[in-house]
């Protein structure tokens, strides 16, 4: 498969939310020889409890498996962490809406020093490196 196809499809196909409580997002990208692609995000266990009115940070990583479609099991998997992002919110209002309203001008990366890799963009060649390897 080519690297320039496949970055396409891990950036276009459409992140759907996972049943659940959990903030689960995932992307399901069919490939040849019955193999599925997962790519995906979760939030990370939070060990701080959340005060009504006060900031909230949420924590998110990367992950990536490789399936196969007839049994489901899992063939490869990078679960290791290493792409990680986060976003706030404020008494319901997240970075998305207007939180700057609320607190004053800040930016999400004054808050989320660590977070460098929001959107697939960032980091779907490195999936795309290691998913060709594993195929």
């Amino acid at each position: 498969m080519d690297k320039e196809v496949l970055v396409d499809m891990i950036i276009n196909t459409a992140l759907e939310k996972l049943p659940g409580f959990k903030d689960v997002w995932e992307k399901h990208i069919y490939l040849e020889n019955k193999k599925v692609l997962i790519v995906g995000f979760r939030e990370e266990d939070k060990f701080n409890k959340e005060d009504p009115g006060e900031e909230v940070i949420r924590s998110y990583y990367w992950y990536w498996e490789l399936r196969d479609t007839v049994t489901w099991e899992i063939l490869d998997e990078n679960q290791e962490k290493d792409f990680v992002f986060c976003e706030s919110d404020m008494g319901g209002w997240s970075d998305q809406d207007r939180v700057e309203d609320i607190v004053g001008d800040i930016s999400e990366a004054e808050v989320c020093t660590w977070s460098d890799q929001d959107f697939i963009e960032d980091i779907a060649h490195d999936i795309a490196d290691e998913v060709l390897g594993w195929l």
